[in-house]
């Protein structure tokens, strides 16, 4: 196999009837889903292009899967530029990517003309272009599986946005490791909260076709409303989430559980950001006791994943998960400063190798270069790895615990200290929705930033006192009625920063 959309056409040759993608407002069976993508393909072979970036600018719909599946088909591949996605991000993106082409819609196309780009199709128009199945048979020979299938943005830390190169290769090694570790069939139905641009998607949407599975767009309102949300779990059937832990800590806190619960549910994923195990352990002791939970974690430079936890076992409301050991296929060692193996208990970076790594950054080879690097313990050939930037260690269970990311390691009064070791202590306090730990460099001082129900600043503090030694205790909280998120649902650690340290 070297083309991912030999998923696609197997599930649409064995399963034409099946559900394959639905959202609130529309169902595209398998058989519809092919058409639709071939169509969109055929028109924007018209380009003339290989391997060049075609943005898909589009509301989050399952229409939006058909157009990223065309793009593929002209032998290009898609960048997703959700229409909620500001125009200032979206020029920044431009700047390194230069389209070859936007594909968007009537609702869009007004936006979409105001953009750095020579070439704007409509999926309307393309729709009704004619399915030429010889020129899709002569693109198809023409790929091979290192070409490749998407770029996801990531944020850049001078403010200009990366984007991670992912080929074939990558997406069917790694929804392979999916579909087998996770028992995905054509039963699964999928409840999808990630944006499609976050690399969390590629999981719900690869999964799905590899499988012959359902994904089920959910309303990113509905998350807003978590009654609604159930509702919606319920009546499409869903068994199988993936979200951020953010947005399964917004059922936690507003006890949802005890109004409603979803009636179909086996499986509960997570990744993105770490899971507060108080919220984790409500939705373990509200449920059926033999839902699967597993703790996933991964940058977008690995597919999306490239180490997993199957929760085995109790946890307290204080105790951190572990993000468990690597997937098949990807490999991960521990490096300490001094670039040599840490031991147990012993804390460095994490890095990555293997079938899910990236091919690097679009257009970007600076950064490419300081993140892709020569595996440090392999001196005979050449060999790519990833520097994640997370800091770990590995605990006696031989289970990889996830500390913070190295730029969340401060140094204050003389210690080195993980502002995630806070975090994970404030979490568990009485009342405790959401926090972060930001740190004011100018002012010296830890911030615990939160948002809490019938507790005080003082039940708080002593609360942590009773966790923490004095050197980690925050030296300020700042109380906020919600924290925000970004566009991916995570919390937005930058934004709380700014407001708290302003």
């Amino acid at each position: 196999m070297k083309n991912i959309l030999e998923f696609l056409e197997k599930d649409a040759l064995t399963l034409p009837d099946k559900i394959a993608f639905a959202d609130s407002d529309e169902a595209l069976t398998y058989s519809e889903t092919l058409d639709m993508a071939q169509r969109i393909g055929t028109c924007l072979a018209s380009l003339g292009t290989k391997n060049q970036p075609v943005a898909v600018y589009l509301d989050k719909n399952a229409r939006a899967l058909t157009a990223m599946f065309g793009v593929v088909y002209s032998g290009n591949f898609y960048v997703m530029i959700d229409s909620e996605m500001p125009t200032d991000r979206i020029e920044r993106i431009f700047t390194t990517l230069q389209p070859a082409a936007v594909l968007t819609d009537g609702a869009h196309l007004e936006a979409a003309q105001t953009l750095t780009v020579d070439r704007v199709f409509t999926v309307e128009d393309a729709l009704k272009t004619d399915i030429d199945a010889d020129i899709l048979a002569a693109i198809r020979a023409a790929q091979i599986d290192t070409d490749p299938l998407y770029a996801l943005y990531t944020s850049g830390s001078t403010g200009m946005p990366k984007g991670a190169v992912l080929t074939h290769r990558n997406v069917i090694a790694y929804s392979e490791w999916t579909v087998n570790t996770f028992g995905i069939t054509e039963k699964t139905v999928f409840g999808n909260q990630t944006p499609f641009y976050f690399s969390m998607s590629v999981t719900d949407i690869y999964s799905t076709l590899r499988a012959g599975s359902t994904l089920v767009v959910i309303p990113k309102s509905y998350f807003s409303f978590p009654i609604m949300l159930v509702d919606y779990l319920n009546k499409h059937k869903v068994n199988t989430i993936y979200w951020v832990p953010s947005a399964l800590s917004i059922v936690a806190n507003l006890k949802l559980f005890d109004a409603a619960k979803p009636e179909y549910l086996k499986m509960v994923l997570f990744a993105g950001e770490v899971m507060p195990t108080k919220q984790l352990n409500y939705w373990i002791h509200s449920l059926d006791e033999n839902i699967v939970y597993a703790n996933l974690c991964g940058p977008t430079e690995t597919t999306d994943i490239c180490t997993y936890y199957v929760v085995d076992r109790e946890f307290s409301d204080d105790e951190p998960l572990p993000i468990g050991r690597h997937c098949n296929n990807c490999d991960v060692f521990i490096l300490r400063d001094d670039g040599t193996e840490a031991g147990v208990n012993e804390e460095g970076e994490l890095y990555d190798r293997g079938s899910f790594l990236a091919q690097g950054y679009y257009n970007n080879p600076e950064k490419t270069a300081e993140a892709f690097v020569q595996n440090p313990l392999n001196t005979a050939y050449p060999e790519k790895v990833y520097k994640t930037g997370d800091l770990v260690k590995m605990n006696e269970r031989g289970e990889i615990m996830y500390i913070c990311r190295k730029d969340y390691q401060i140094k204050h009064m003389g210690y080195r200290i993980e502002l995630g070791e806070i975090e994970t202590a404030a979490s568990a306090c009485t009342g405790m929705q959401e926090c972060v730990c930001v740190y004011d460099d100018k002012e010296d001082k830890i911030i615990l930033v939160y948002s809490a129900k019938k507790t005080s600043e003082e039940q708080i503090m002593d609360e942590l006192s009773q966790k923490l030694t004095a050197y980690l205790m925050p030296n300020r909280l700042v109380k906020m009625r919600t924290l925000p998120h970004n566009q991916n649902g995570k919390i937005d650690r930058k934004a709380i920063k700014a407001e708290v340290t302003k």
